[in-house]
C-alpha cells in the first residue's frame, strides 16, 4: 500500500481499538453497577438484569433461527 493508504488504515485501526476500549468500559461499569445492585438486595437492580437476560435469550434465539 501507498503511504497514504497505510494512514488510513491505521486511522482506521485506531478508531476502532479506542471505540471498542470505550464500549467494553461502559459495559463494565454497567455491569459493576448491576452486581452491586444485586449483592445490596436491590430491587431495581435484579429488575434490570432479569429483563437484560431474558432480552439476551431471546436474541440469542432470534438470531440462531435466522442462521440455520
Amino acid at each position: 500500500p501507498t503511504r497514504q493508504e497505510a494512514w488510513n488504515l491505521t486511522k482506521g485501526v485506531l478508531g476502532v481499538t479506542v471505540s471498542m476500549a470505550l464500549f467494553l468500559g461502559l459495559l463494565d461499569y454497567l455491569f459493576a453497577l448491576a452486581l452491586q445492585g444485586i449483592i445490596g438486595g436491590s430491587a431495581i437492580a435484579i429488575g434490570i438484569v432479569g429483563v437484560v437476560a431474558v432480552a439476551s435469550v431471546v436474541a440469542i434465539m432470534i438470531l440462531n433461527r435466522r442462521t440455520a
